[in-house]
């Protein structure tokens, strides 16, 4: 069922209790990032919501207001590593879903965006769980969900920043499960299709140039051509799915990559 998008919130069906707790969460000012910036809060958390965007976290710290947790914005730039590292020190849970999307051919992808891209997806979530371990690891408990995408387990033309940084989130990710493991830290990926996000929203533009399509064909033809449900997922599903990976009684999963791609790599 999609959520009311009318209510700030829609009401949330996994058990979790964050009291207590605090949570990192990087791109909080839009998006999946918003959507679980405000589902921790709501179960509890004090929330670091961090993102470049002050104006979006302001807005995000109003729309918090009135939950059981809190919510501290954090304006920072996180291709600015040693700043990320320092976001992460103290943390219970990370959610590491900063990201940007740059669509074009090999051949004419700037060296320069390709460097950025993989700066903000794969090394900032490095140096943020770099801050945040030590504190897990002396309390015996964290929580690490990494946004990934199908695309951190699959491939598509035109995004190879995108596809690199995914596929080495991925990496990282179970290299975290596995030390973490003896210490009470897990670490998944969460790996969602097309989002209803302005991230996704200004890739229509690009894709339609790349594509050579019409913008209005962009989203069937080309964003649900491979998935057999036939609609964009909605930030709150996503993170609904990041409550649980956060939740006690999913200790026991870790290491893993859990899709929410509508079917798209069961064919």
């Amino acid at each position: 069922m999609t959520p009311d998008r009318r209510t700030p919130y829609p009401p949330h069906s996994v058990a979790l209790d964050l009291g207590g707790r605090t949570a990192v969460v990087t791109g909080a000012a839009s998006g999946i990032g918003r959507a679980c910036a405000l589902r921790l809060a709501a179960a509890g958390a004090e929330v670091r919501a961090a993102d470049r965007d002050a104006d979006g976290l302001a807005t995000l710290a109003d729309e918090a207001a009135d939950l059981t947790g809190t919510l501290l914005p954090v304006t920072v730039d996180l291709t600015d590593l040693d700043a990320a590292e320092r976001v992460g020190a103290g943390a219970d849970v990370l959610v590491n879903n900063a990201g940007v999307q740059f669509v074009r051919p090999i051949e004419q992808f700037p060296p320069e965006k390709f460097s950025l891209i993989l700066r903000l997806m794969l090394e900032a979530p490095f140096r943020l769980v770099r801050g945040a371990l030590p504190g897990m690891y002396e309390r015996g408990w964290g929580r690490v969900v990494n946004v990934s995408s199908v695309h951190g387990l699959i491939a598509s033309p035109y995004k190879s920043a995108y596809v690199a940084a995914k596929h080495g989130l991925e990496g990282l990710s179970k290299v975290i499960a596995l030390e973490g493991a003896e210490h009470g830290v897990t670490s998944n990926c969460v790996n969602p299709a097309y989002v209803r996000t302005p991230l996704v929203e200004r890739q229509i533009a690009d894709q339609a140039e790349a594509h050579g399509i019409a913008p209005d064909r962009v989203v069937s033809e080309v964003m649900l051509a491979e998935a057999a449900v036939k609609r964009l997922v909605e930030p709150e599903e996503v993170a609904e799915l990041v409550a649980y990976l956060c939740a006690p009684h999913s200790s026991f999963v870790t290491g893993a990559s859990l899709t929410m791609d509508g079917g798209w790599t069961a064919s």
